[in-house]
């Protein structure tokens, strides 16, 4: 490696470091917002339950897929980046922002994608089935949702041609917007700022129990998307969660994706009903 690249990779590195320290604060910040002023009251047992189960999904999944997907990025790069769409512009502003915006409609057509194929809803539903709404939301993912992602992002990397180091930082700086959406507060003139980007208010639609009301607004970031493609819904959901299966710990979290909704309900026809 030549002393100009180890100088870019340093600078890269101590960038997205930089970020996901930005991105762990305006956690803490939103957590503390959220706990003094919250949108929405839930049960306290709810609650607690929530956060474990999703600070450990966080932990777990991160000891699990940190290398996987710096390594992989990379690997992918190293040989794609000079490729792709936007491989011949110069490493700058332009180039930034275009890849910014494409990364969040392609992150947007993957996330409408998990909901409208079975296959994928299987790992996705896990984001769903939390029975509360706050920032820590933004941790829950299944270990297998994350691993499928990577691919997609790898392919990303392919079709755009951008390096590794570009994409996990608009990946961090992404994840601002995703604990910002999940946090359970009020927003002055959100009416407003929805117009532009996901807001609170959007993404609560996002995790209603009703199905007709959650496979809408799956915008990271600009909402255009939703605008453009005819899935944006604004309304204030009566409940939020799966409504017939949930995860009270982390390993009925992992256990939930081998469990389909159609399984439960003819598991529950088999099941005698008692008289009310």
């Amino acid at each position: 490696m030549t002393d100009g690249t180890s100088a870019a990779a340093d600078s890269g590195m101590l960038i997205n470091q930089t970020l996901f320290g930005l991105a762990m604060l305006a956690f803490l910040v939103l957590l503390i917002v959220e706990k003094r002023k919250p949108f929405r009251h839930f049960p306290m047992k709810v609650n607690k339950e929530s956060f474990v189960t999703n600070t450990t999904a966080f932990l777990v999944n991160n000891l699990i897929l940190t290398v996987i997907k710096a390594s992989s990025l990379f690997l992918v790069a190293q040989q794609f980046a000079s490729h792709g769409l936007l491989s011949d512009l110069d490493k700058g502003p332009l180039k930034w922002l275009l890849a910014f915006a494409f990364y969040d409609l392609a992150i947007y057509l993957w996330h409408w994608l998990s909901h409208k194929n079975e296959f994928l809803w299987r790992f996705h539903k896990i984001h769903h089935s939390d029975k509360s709404f706050n920032v820590s939301t933004g941790f829950r993912f299944h270990v297998f949702d994350l691993l499928l992602e990577i691919g997609y992002k790898c392919l990303f990397v392919i079709l755009f041609g951008v390096d590794a180091f570009l994409i996990l930082s608009i990946e961090i700086f992404e994840m601002f917007f995703i604990f910002f959406h999940h946090a359970n507060i009020a927003v002055p003139n959100e009416e407003k700022l929805s117009q532009v980007i996901i807001t609170p208010s959007l993404h609560r639609t996002h995790h209603s129990t009703l199905r007709s009301e959650h496979d809408s607004n799956y915008g990271i970031v600009f909402s255009i998307w939703d605008r453009i493609f005819g899935t944006r819904n604004e309304l204030v959901p009566a409940n939020i969660g799966l409504d017939i299966i949930e995860a009270e710990n982390f390993i009925q979290l992992f256990s939930l994706a081998f469990i389909t909704e159609r399984k439960i309900l003819k598991l529950l026809g088999w099941i005698p009903k008692g008289k009310k």
